[in-house]
């Protein structure tokens, strides 16, 4: 069964540390690969991210990395698994402080009834939560940058 419109499924979420692609999806494709199966594929919508590598080189092998505009939620990423099949995740700002980032991981990874879009959990989250920049622009050294539903790997270190 396929989500309502304006409803989505994701089975989780990132929380990169920058929006330099090329350093941080093979940081998270190198966690995610062993514990999903080979990723093949990486889309993303350019909207938010500057550069856009082709490749990235994980575990030996070559992931090659797309985007689209109209297809794919800015606020989401899109990994392909030729043994785990598809996985969205959310993809959390770098500048997000770390409140905010919680709930919006946690709600992500609810696998409760269908979930809004990334992008209308994205806009939630920046109209409920308090104004702060005390932790926005900073480098997380011991945040967790990925969560996912439990049939998927735990929290990046």
């Amino acid at each position: 069964m396929s989500p309502c419109p304006g409803q989505v499924e994701l089975d989780g979420a990132w929380w990169p540390h920058s929006r330099d692609l090329s350093h941080e999806l093979p940081a998270l494709a190198d966690v995610l690969d062993p514990l999903w199966g080979r990723i093949t594929r990486i889309a993303v919508n350019p909207r938010y991210w500057p550069i856009i590598p082709q490749r990235i080189f994980v575990n030996g092998h070559v992931i090659k990395v797309g985007w689209f505009t109209t297809q794919l939620d800015p606020h989401k990423i899109l990994l392909l698994s030729g043994t785990s099949g598809r996985w969205d995740l959310l993809v959390i700002p770098p500048e997000v402080s770390t409140p905010s980032a919680a709930r919006l991981m946690a709600a992500a990874s609810a696998s409760t009834a269908p979930q809004p879009t990334a992008t209308a959990l994205m806009t939630a989250e920046l109209v409920d939560a308090p104004s702060t920049s005390a932790d926005a622009g900073t480098g997380w050294p011991d945040r967790p940058a990925a969560v996912a539903q439990p049939s998927a790997p735990p929290p990046r270190p």
